[in-house]
């Protein structure tokens, strides 16, 4: 979990993140609406622990997860949680940032969770031993690659992929912004947004989700299988993002 990218675009906003997983691991459930966390969250979920990497909830907050915080860390299992459910934890929450800020991450594995909350975008990265917080431009697009797959070269490198990309593409569609998760590339495959290392790990899924005032759709591209899911979640206001 592993390509993320923000784009605001006028009143509403796109985020975006490519899915790279291991190849034996079991096949993701597409989006569907759930209420077991006293909301209704809207999401992917993961076969094998039920937690998700990219979730919209009713109040029109939306978020995503990629492993790792700022380098690629030595795992040191067991841990008490796994970071899909701490996720599905933060963005079930009626304020997201606030969760990050106070919970207790003792024993979990280091991650980072770019957060769209009220039309604000931040940036909380947990290293295993200390939180980092941040409040970024939401009116500028944002690029992240997660640090346990990428070393910082090919982070710079997409960086300049995106910036490009966004020259050629200053008002994009959400279309548009599934090419470039599935296109952008300098022919190594080991390191192109859309990846596949010999096969092992690899891209497995696309999701995008598009916030605007009134609802949130999320787009699910499963590249294991072809197969494309499109769901819609209304919020309870609307003027998340005013």
């Amino acid at each position: 979990m592993c390509t993320v990218t923000f784009v605001p675009q006028n009143n509403h906003y796109f985020l975006t993140s490519n899915r790279d997983e291991k190849a034996a691991r079991p096949k993701a459930v597409a989006p569907a609406v759930y209420a077991d966390y006293n909301t209704k969250l809207l999401y992917p979920k993961d076969a094998a622990a039920n937690g998700s990497w990219i979730a919209l909830n009713q109040l029109g907050n939306a978020a995503v997860l990629l492993n790792g915080a700022f380098v690629n860390h030595e795992p040191a299992p067991p841990y008490r949680k796994s970071r899909g459910l701490i996720f599905l934890d933060i963005i079930a929450s009626a304020e997201p940032t606030d969760w990050f800020a106070e919970v207790n991450l003792y024993k979990i594995e280091p991650f980072t969770v770019v957060i769209l909350q009220e039309g604000k975008l931040y940036e909380c990265r947990w290293d295993g031993m200390r939180k980092h917080y941040q409040q970024l431009d939401e009116k500028q697009a944002h690029i992240w690659s997660s640090a346990t797959l990428y070393p910082d070269d090919v982070i710079s490198k997409r960086k300049q992929w995106f910036s490009k990309w966004l020259a050629d593409y200053p008002q994009p569609s959400q279309k548009d912004i599934f090419l470039f998760h599935q296109f952008a590339s300098d022919g190594d495959i080991q390191n192109d947004v859309l990846m596949n290392r010999d096969g092992h790990m690899l891209t497995v899924s696309i999701t995008g989700i598009e916030v605007s005032s009134e609802k949130g759709k999320m787009q699910y591209l499963d590249l294991q299988d072809g197969s494309s899911t499109i769901k819609e979640l209304s919020f309870e206001t609307s003027s998340v993002l005013s």
